[in-house]
């Protein structure tokens, strides 16, 4: 597999991981006195999501900040041709020219606008050429559109998953019909993300409300979805994720021990630096550690659903 050479082994990937722990610390010497920064994990962590640049910051500052956060092997996700992700994000080849060049830290999805006239002849080419995954999906179309099961039904025949964008009235919107793709391709896992995923974590949400606070109503559709199709996932990055579990805490207690097997850590986050409270990856790396039944669980979300889910499996195999 692309992600680590034939000849790497075990003891490579380690001093690699080693490597990242050292350039973190590196990051972290311009530090104000005043700044506070989580410490490096020993074990590895795979963040799902990812983009180059982002809102203006540079593939050089991403890596610094994915060594802060102490992430070893991060997955980056490509605009489409036409749209950049709302964020300046490029399209696929130069995000595939960058993994490419340092295939033992990055791994790269494929992805198109989902309407586009030859969007599926384009993700093909991107799988042959070596995406694990189609994604973000974050378009404007419905969740259940022609486009949507066209790009679905490639996933299908490449089993790979696909990371899906849910916010209504723009991206992916009527999550509610989303239900309907899922049992269309029972052997497509896929990931949800996004305001409109996070909102629904609580039921009767009003999806006019992108970042909703208070209590949790038990049983939102996104809590269904999870429960009920086995081929339905959660990326956990950016501010609504964090947000989905700091706003009723025995929620997030019950709601993560009940989709320990189900969650997947993304970071999503724009910050150049990898800490601190702008930093919405450090905050949820933080989450998932306070939120997590125990620490087999704790490495489920943070390493092993991931490694699962995407196969990575020579991944510290």
């Amino acid at each position: 597999m692309r992600m680590l050479p034939p000849t790497q082994t075990r003891r490579d990937f380690l001093a690699t991981t080693a490597t990242l722990l050292g350039a973190a610390a590196l990051a972290r010497t311009g530090l104000t006195a005043a700044a506070t920064t989580p410490p490096i994990p020993a074990e590895p962590i795979i963040d799902i999501h990812q983009h180059i640049p982002y809102s203006g910051r540079t593939s050089e500052k991403m890596m610094a900040h994915q060594a802060a956060m102490g992430i070893s092997f991060t997955i980056l996700l490509p605009a489409g041709s036409r749209f950049g992700l709302e964020a300046g994000v490029n399209p696929y080849p130069e995000t595939q020219a960058f993994a490419e060049k340092y295939p033992d830290r990055f791994a790269w999805f494929a992805n198109e606008v989902t309407d586009q006239p030859d969007a599926v002849d384009v993700i093909r080419r991107q799988l042959k050429a070596g995406a694990i995954g189609i994604g973000e999906q974050k378009f404007y179309v419905t969740s259940d559109s022609p486009g949507i099961e066209k790009i679905a039904a490639l996933a299908a025949e490449f089993a790979v998953p696909m990371l899906m964008h849910f916010q209504q009235g723009t991206y992916n919107s009527d999550i509610h019909r989303f239900h309907r793709i899922l049992e269309k391709f029972p052997t497509v896992n896929f990931i949800g993300h996004a305001q409109t995923f996070w909102g629904n974590i609580s039921k009767n949400y009003d999806e006019k409300v992108l970042y909703p606070k208070g209590p949790v109503i038990p049983g939102g559709i996104t809590d269904r979805l999870l429960s009920d199709y086995p081929n339905m996932f959660a990326d956990l990055s950016a501010g609504s994720g964090f947000q989905a579990f700091i706003r009723d805490e025995d929620h997030a207690h019950a709601f993560f021990a009940r989709h320990q097997d189900k969650l997947i850590y993304g970071s999503d986050c724009s910050d150049p630096v990898g800490h601190g409270p702008a930093c919405s990856g450090i905050q949820q790396l933080g989450s998932v550690r306070r939120f997590a039944p125990n620490k087999k669980a704790e490495r489920k979300i943070l390493f092993e659903n991931a490694r699962r889910v995407l196969k990575l499996q020579n991944l510290l195999g």
